[in-house]
């Protein structure tokens, strides 16, 4: 079975739909204007459930089906990116500073069209429940989501999201059983030393030779602190001091990530940070303190929902466009909230040759969609069929 007949025919419906969010993307959990174009579609489909207002602005829209049976839940994320568009479309965005670099718009407008055919349909039994999450990108929609009770308050029990990639030709999907993506960390060192004269460093306690130091210790924990086969990545990314080549300064600044699966490697880590800043610093004479900040925990998928929907992606794009064993990223994403309250997956959709998400030409390509929109759909009519 290929793309749902039906989605495709109203394909032009939702390009239009996904050029109206690229021209008017919002941050964080302010996603007003957005959630209310939401709205206003599901309403035009003939959605009378709708709940908004979770995590400031998000969207749960519940479509009824045939008879009685469980609650599936699909996922979309709304928010953009604080990127200055660079694109030259007719549909780039309208917020100075802002753009749909992460294909954000796409995801909203496939589960759009999922909502679209399933509300004329309504070919499965139990519900559907299209979660419209703000706050991806920073700050944790999906968290703030689960802490409001959505998967108790809407009796969900399974849950599923996609995500686009250009790393994919157009259609084409790819997930994996067990963790997909990584768990993200970040960290602030901050260092004091006595600033002066670059000429006479003697009389100075130098917080420049101190950062440059911790900052290649950090290095030996990926080295040396870790079993080789566990995957981690600890980078340092930015490091801030000084002010003129002639002055030693006050103080330093050193900040990065961190990526893992394993939470005993995601203790190991925060611990050997703490002793490697407090280490370093006493040897240099500078005061250095740590702040170590947890994110999103790591993406999993849970196994047996996972082959499910492997054999939902291959009826609708072909079982030679479908990877079901792809390995893990150290990426990280929000949704792995919503997989720890609920068993469900999260699967990449390609869309085909384009610059690389969170980049300011980025641009999701519409031809994508109805694969989406398809899988949503037939996701739920597989799940809980009628008869």
């Amino acid at each position: 079975m290929p793309v749902l007949n039906r989605i495709a025919g109203f394909a032009d419906e939702m390009t239009a739909w996904r050029r109206h969010l690229h021209a008017h993307p919002e941050l964080g959990f302010a996603c007003h204007e957005t959630a209310a174009f939401v709205v206003e579609r599901l309403r035009e489909f003939g959605i009378t459930e709708i709940h908004t207002g979770i995590a400031e602005s998000g969207v749960v829209a519940i479509i009824e089906g045939q008879g009685d049976g469980p609650t599936i839940g699909l996922r979309a994320d709304m928010d953009a990116l604080p990127i200055e568009e660079e694109t030259g479309l007719d549909y780039a965005s309208e917020n100075k500073g802002v753009m749909h670099a992460c294909g954000h718009d796409g995801h909203t407008t496939m589960l759009l069209g999922a909502a679209k055919y399933l509300s004329e349909t309504r070919n499965f039994r139990g519900r559907v429940a299209l979660i419209f999450q703000p706050a991806e990108e920073d700050g944790g929609g999906a968290d703030i989501m689960c802490r409001e009770g959505i998967m108790a308050r809407f009796g969900i029990n399974e849950v599923y999201a996609i995500h686009t990639t250009p790393a994919l030709p157009v259609g084409h999907f790819q997930t994996t059983p067990g963790p997909i993506m990584a768990a993200v960390d970040s960290f602030d060192v901050h260092i004091k030393g006595k600033g002066g004269h670059g000429a006479y460093p003697h009389d100075c306690v130098d917080p420049v030779i101190a950062a440059v130091h911790i900052a290649q210790a950090l290095q030996s924990i990926v080295a040396r602190n870790h079993y080789a086969l566990q995957d981690l990545v600890v980078s340092v990314t930015m490091i801030h001091t000084g002010t003129a080549e002639n002055i030693i300064p006050d103080t330093a600044y050193l900040g990065g990530t961190v990526r893992s699966f394993d939470p005993d490697v995601r203790n190991m880590v925060e611990a050997r940070m703490g002793e490697i800043v407090a280490g370093q610093g006493a040897s240099f004479g500078v005061e250095a303190k740590l702040d170590y900040k947890r994110s999103y925990p790591a993406t999993v998928n849970d196994p047996a929902k996972t082959e499910f929907a492997v054999g939902v992606a291959e009826e609708i794009a072909g079982k030679d466009a479908v990877d079901g064993a792809q390995w893990r990223e150290m990426g990280a994403e929000d949704f792995s909230y919503m997989l720890e309250e609920r068993p469900g997956a999260y699967l990449f959709l390609g869309q085909g040759e384009a610059a690389g998400l969170h980049h300011p030409r980025f641009n999701f390509n519409d031809e994508a969609a109805p694969y989406g929109a398809s899988f949503f759909a037939r996701l739920v009519e597989k799940a809980q069929p009628l008869g």
